[in-house]
């Protein structure tokens, strides 16, 4: 089995960047065909290699990659959820990542990134909680140390 196929699989062939399928059939030139992102601009990563589409890899180049919250979650000051991997995959505890309006759509972002850091962080427990603060609701990720 190849390189490709052995990361493909462990991700469920899912682009680890934008979080889209990956189509095995696609050729490996086409800009929504399959490669191996080595990530390269974090050398501490657990995970040495991850699937990703051939654009989304050359986008980011070697640079830290931007993981984009959807524009159907209404956040306030969304954290960058590749920063609050990094640190909840080092020290574990709790972070807040972002505030919403309503508790309805609090509740739908943690949902969200609790599917999202399950595949963006594999391996890594993540839960998420909504706490009423200030006139707005919270949301926070938190973990155990790995």
């Amino acid at each position: 089995m190849s390189l490709l196929d052995e990361v493909a699989e462990r991700d469920g062939w899912r682009c680890w960047v934008c979080d889209e399928p990956v189509d095995p059939g696609m050729s490996v030139n086409d800009p929504r065909g399959p490669s191996v992102d080595s990530r390269t601009a974090d050398r501490k990563a657990k995970v040495a290699e991850r699937l990703a589409h051939r654009g989304c890899n050359s986008r980011k180049g070697a640079v830290k990659v931007v993981i984009a919250w959807p524009d159907r979650l209404h956040v306030a000051e969304p954290a960058p959820l590749i920063t609050v991997a990094g640190r909840l995959e080092r020290k574990g505890g709790r972070e807040m990542v972002a505030r919403c309006p309503t508790k309805q759509d609090a509740q739908e972002a943690a949902e969200w990134l609790v599917d999202r850091f399950s595949r963006l962080v594999p391996g890594l427990p993540v839960t998420a909680n909504v706490e009423a603060g200030g006139g707005q609701f919270l949301v926070v990720l938190a973990t155990g140390r790995r």
